[in-house]
């Protein structure tokens, strides 16, 4: 057994963030914790610059309480394959210099699929974090990047049962697969108290004498829902008939922003620093980890077409609305408080209508999602070098 292991920890965009901290922080504590013999472990985090927008990663980096990246990879915004590729040629360049024992890749996006990939060909150890989820739904660039990255991992871990049988049946060994729960939900329930002090909802005008608001929070994102102006304008629809019950307060990713702007639809939106009342969808800047938890823990209903949204509310019990035609997380659906209502607009604004009656959908916290996935992690990965 080595007394010192070197391990690469790979982010590329947000979602990372909050899966990668608690990570790190139980490194730090088996390092502390350790005695004479026991292994130590030397965290190289490699940031590859995915999510490019240098001043929400800051704010992540900050709230999250996650150390400066050792290295910076500043890929930036491509195509699939042109940043794939760019992640590929600097990350082996990292490889060849550190000589890592293992590199640790989490999630689905493109930086997770680029960094196994140059790994395994070096012959470096693979562990893939959040593996085995499947919406088996092959047009979505997420899953080409689950199924090739666990197809070549060496150490699975799942955040639910599900996951494993979805690995299982792609022919993974059961020795490669270990159940330890979702990191994020680390994170969540780590950070749930510091979020609780954020001023966000005064700042809104949603928080008035103590009394909070009711109001809706929205994410829309993904390419197949935002890019096809057909749909977009059929969700948008259905959310301005929605805004005229409740206001829908929306932290507009940059790229959405861009897509309003290119299909004018401005019109449809708020552009203001504070609730104003008025009967339409309000845009604010994106947010930091903090005050977006704050938002949401206050909600009476999110929508949104973000996988991490529908972990985070089944922890919270706020009631989801999925935006999407499929999910890789269905336990959110069958155990927490997210349902599936595709891009119509009428399913839209049924499952709308009937939270806001009271029809809120009661959930359950998925096993293992109890704030130590980390820590089972970094135990099983210890004994596989052992």
């Amino acid at each position: 057994m080595k007394n010192k292991l070197k391990w690469l920890i790979v982010a590329g965009a947000r979602p990372n963030f909050m899966k990668i901290a608690p990570l790190i922080r139980e490194i730090e504590k088996n390092n502390s914790d350790r005695v004479k013999g026991y292994t130590k472990i030397i965290p190289f985090l490699v940031h590859t610059g995915q999510h490019y927008d240098d001043r929400m990663s800051k704010i992540f980096f900050e709230d999250l309480e996650i150390p400066k990246p050792d290295i910076d990879l500043e890929i930036g915004s491509a195509t699939h394959a042109v940043q794939t590729a760019k992640i590929m040629i600097e990350f082996e360049r990292v490889c060849i210099k550190e000589k890592p024992d293992l590199v640790i890749v989490v999630g689905d996006v493109n930086s997770t699929l680029a960094c196994s990939l140059v790994a395994v060909k070096l012959r470096i150890k693979v562990a893939h974090i959040e593996a085995g989820l499947r919406s088996f739904d092959k047009t979505m660039p997420e899953e080409i990047n689950r199924i090739i990255t666990d197809s070549i991992s060496d150490y699975l871990f799942t955040t639910c049962e599900g996951a494993d049988e979805n690995l299982k049946r792609e022919g993974v060994s059961d020795d490669k697969i270990f159940f330890v729960g979702n990191m994020m939900v680390d994170t969540l329930l780590l950070h749930r108290n510091k979020a609780d002090k954020s001023n966000i909802l005064e700042k809104l005008n949603l928080s008035m004498n103590g009394h909070i608001n009711n109001y809706a929070v929205l994410t829309l994102h993904r390419p197949s829902n935002v890019d096809d102006k057909e749909t977009f304008s059929r969700i948008v629809e259905s959310l301005k008939h929605i805004s005229k019950s409740i206001p829908i307060i929306f932290p507009a990713h940059l790229r959405t922003q861009k897509q309003i702007e290119t299909f004018n639809m401005q019109d449809y939106f708020e552009y203001s620093s504070s609730l104003n009342h008025t009967a339409k969808i309000q845009i604010i800047e994106p947010l930091g980890y903090l005050d977006f938890l704050k938002l949401t823990s206050n909600a009476k209903l999110v929508l949104s077409d973000s996988g991490g949204i529908q972990e985070e509310t089944t922890i919270l019990g706020v009631p989801c609305l999925t935006i999407r035609e499929n999910t890789e997380r269905p336990i959110t659906i069958t155990e927490g408080t997210n349902i599936l209502v595709g891009t119509s607009s009428e399913k839209i604004i049924t499952g709308a209508m009937k939270i806001l009656n009271g029809g809120e959908k009661v959930g359950q916290i998925p096993k293992f999602w109890d704030g130590g996935a980390a820590k089972r992690v970094i135990s099983k990965l210890i004994d596989q070098f052992m």
